[in-house]
């Protein structure tokens, strides 16, 4: 696939001297989701809001199909949708209107078909006569984004598109966006909610500190710096880790009956065989084992904490 967003050197630097972005390097390819990962301050609005021109970079390029955002900013912004995390809209107009509405801002012509067609996606059509005023907080969200793709955008940002919704209307979102990748709209997403990225995403981007520490495939990151576990149930509590398995490096749980042990995917040997003879010429009698994958959250956890 090719980029359809290409970020190079992108910095971002305030009168204060504070640098929110740092030497940002990025290529979104096109039909793709991408989410970025990173703590309260870590740079991932401002990131977005230069790519949509909203900032102005103090050094560096961004283009959008193409266009460079500084020099042809007209061209790159008809390319982009946008869906903020404040629900800004006026409460008194109808559904159907407010996204009209933005489709015009554009200097789109009208089409109501078309936008009749995107609010049924988005599971609005019998909402479209409605007063946006009347409608729920999940509801309005979803007006955002109709109000983001009336203009028929190539790439979509969502910024948290889903903070401080329920975990069921989250995963209803997560159902809208997937439809709106099928439709071949490349996503680009910002959350704090680890299992969003971990549902939806095809590559993940850590960034912290105006930095963006990795982007890469999420099944291949997962596999590359994920470890396994193996818990191991105990048929009797032991208060202490014998001697003879000190190099397994073994925790034990507070109750004393479960050792686990963490082994990297990715090694030649996994221990576990000698490990398991070993338990038993201890005396430990084991009850039951089982192994757990480490999720991304552990990894994302990893990634911030090294830079902190």
């Amino acid at each position: 696939m090719s980029a359809i967003v290409s970020v190079r050197n992108l910095r971002k630097a305030y009168a204060g001297g504070f640098e929110a972005l740092k030497s940002i390097n990025l290529d979104i390819e096109e039909g793709e989701i991408l989410a970025l990962l990173g703590p309260n301050g870590a740079g991932k609005t401002t990131l977005i809001s230069t790519i949509c021109g909203i900032t102005v970079p103090t050094s560096g390029t961004i283009t959008v199909g193409g266009h460079d955002t500084q020099s042809d900013f007209r061209a790159a912004r008809n390319l982009i949708g946008l869906v903020p995390q404040e629900v800004s809209l006026e409460p008194f107009e109808t559904v159907m209107s407010t996204v009209s509405f933005s489709r015009g801002l554009f200097g789109k012509p009208r089409d109501d078909g078309y936008i009749e067609r995107i609010l049924d996606q988005l599971s609005l059509g019998d909402k479209k006569n409605n007063k946006v005023m009347t409608l729920s907080g999940g509801m309005k969200r979803r007006v955002l984004i109709a109000k983001a793709l009336s203009h028929e955008p190539r790439v979509l940002f969502l910024d948290e598109p889903t903070a401080g919704v329920d975990v069921e209307l989250r995963k209803d979102m997560w159902e809208v966006v997937a439809g709106l990748k099928a439709s071949g709209v490349t996503i680009i997403l910002t959350t704090h909610y680890i299992e969003e990225a971990e549902a939806i995403a095809d590559r993940v981007g850590v960034i912290s500190k105006g930095e963006i520490l990795l982007i890469e495939d999420k099944a291949h990151l997962m596999a590359q710096m994920g470890k396994k576990q193996l818990k191991i149930e105990l048929a009797q509590a032991t208060a202490t880790v014998p001697d003879a398995l000190k190099g397994y490096e073994l925790s034990r749980a507070d109750d004393g009956l479960t050792l686990t042990y963490t082994y990297d995917t990715k090694g030649e040997r996994t221990g576990i065989t000698t490990l398991l003879n070993d338990l038993q010429k201890a005396g430990l009698q084991m009850k039951d084992i089982r192994t757990e994958q480490s999720s991304l959250e552990d990894i994302f956890v990893g990634l911030v904490k090294e830079t902190a």
